[in-house]
């Protein structure tokens, strides 16, 4: 067993580096501030050839797994990007790939390649303001109508559809009362007509330049050449989605971690107080060795749900873990980060502040924390269900 990066590996992080370089500290803080979507970085990436890191190379893609793509994530955020720069670009590593599974090979021909070279921008429409994590029990309805469907419904916390020219539509097909268990619900990747779907942002705690949204659908028409794999199976369909998602989440939360640990050790050696570095202290030092081992350990899991996904294994209770454990790890780095800095960490020029805000994304998203733990609770240590 080996835990050295690969030499592949090790250029893949060098090149993530180079193209996130321009893009400092400063630039990150001035769109925590200003907000409005970080072009220039989408598209540093874009012409570079990384948005297609896991896409096939038929397509345009490199053909990479997702340990690949989570070192790209992990990188991104690391750097000091953390959600703003990996949320930039996230929904191009994992947010297509029941398209590349499920999808037809005039659909894949037609909607990969402007989405790898960054013209087209998608978004991804599952949740809605009443069912949060119950997506069985999703509303939003497609109904048939010659050659198109006609949608109608809401969906919340949808990212970058401020921005966005496409969109991945998860919507029922078959109404709640003549379908049972995972039935009903179909997924379309269709074009947003902005005269029948109303955008309006949701002003946040961070991420600023990441837009979030309600999503309001009024007679969206959708061609049926749009309709991904077969009517009915969309819930089935996103479930190959759903533990990539986890393993990139987490892959950036350890870099959002370790850029919070990195400014944190470097302000603790620098700053004296009472005649010595604050970082002599075992008051600075034990927060931040801990959060060091968090952030390590975390990260080994992310690998093997990672190496796991790629070998066509099962990899669902690991994929949750390291989302759950990553999330955690995060969270306390960038506490930590705080608490180093006393009360400079609450200063944005210091960029820890920042950090902290942005740590709750992986801790609330895509699932919840205590979800997870009824996961492994049932699924893992096959305890009864208990919701």
């Amino acid at each position: 067993m080996n835990f050295a990066l690969l030499p592949d590996h090790e250029q893949i992080r060098e090149a993530i580096e180079r193209v996130c370089a321009p893009f400092n500290a400063d630039y990150w803080l001035r769109k925590d501030q200003d907000g409005g979507f970080p072009d220039d970085f989408h598209r540093a990436l874009a012409d570079s050839g990384w948005l297609g890191i896991a896409m096939p190379e038929e397509f345009g893609g490199a053909g990479l797994g997702i340990n690949e793509a989570a070192l790209m994530m992990h990188t991104i955020s690391a750097t000091g990007a953390g959600f703003s720069g990996a949320s930039a670009v996230h929904m191009n590593i994992f947010g297509l790939h029941p398209v590349v599974v499920f999808g037809s090979d005039e659909q894949k021909k037609r909607w990969l390649p402007p989405l790898i070279a960054g013209t087209d921008r998608a978004c991804f429409a599952v949740t809605e303001p009443n069912t949060g994590l119950n997506t069985l029990k999703l509303k939003t309805l497609a109904v048939r109508n010659g050659n198109h469907y006609v949608v109608q419904g809401q969906k919340v916390w949808i990212s970058t559809a401020q921005v966005a020219n496409k969109m991945l539509l998860l919507a029922r097909t078959t109404s709640l009362d003549k379908c049972t268990g995972t039935q009903g619900l179909s997924l379309f990747y269709t074009d947003i007509d902005r005269s029948k779907v109303e955008v309006k942002e949701i002003d946040k705690m961070g991420r600023k330049c990441i837009d979030s949204n309600m999503v309001f659908i009024d007679g969206l028409q959708i061609p049926l050449e749009d309709l991904i794999g077969q009517e009915g199976e969309g819930f089935s369909y996103i479930l190959h989605g759903l533990n990539p998602e986890r393993i990139l989440i987490a892959s950036e939360a350890v870099g959002l971690g370790r850029a919070a640990l990195k400014r944190a050790s470097s302000y603790a050696n620098e700053r004296e107080v009472f005649d010595r570095q604050i970082g002599q202290n075992q008051g600075i030092q034990h927060p931040l060795a801990k959060s060091w081992m968090e952030l390590e350990a975390a990260n080994l899991m992310v690998q093997k749900a990672a190496w796991l996904y790629d070998q066509h294994l099962p990899c669902a209770a690991e994929a949750n873990s390291a989302k759950y454990l990553a999330a955690e790890a995060c969270y306390h780095a960038c506490e930590n980060a705080i608490f180093t800095h006393g009360g400079m960490g609450y200063a944005k020029e210091f960029h820890v502040e920042r950090y902290l805000r942005e740590s709750w994304i992986p801790r609330l998203a895509p699932v919840s924390p205590q979800l997870i733990l009824c996961f492994i609770a049932e699924k893992v240590l096959g305890l009864p269900r208990s919701y």
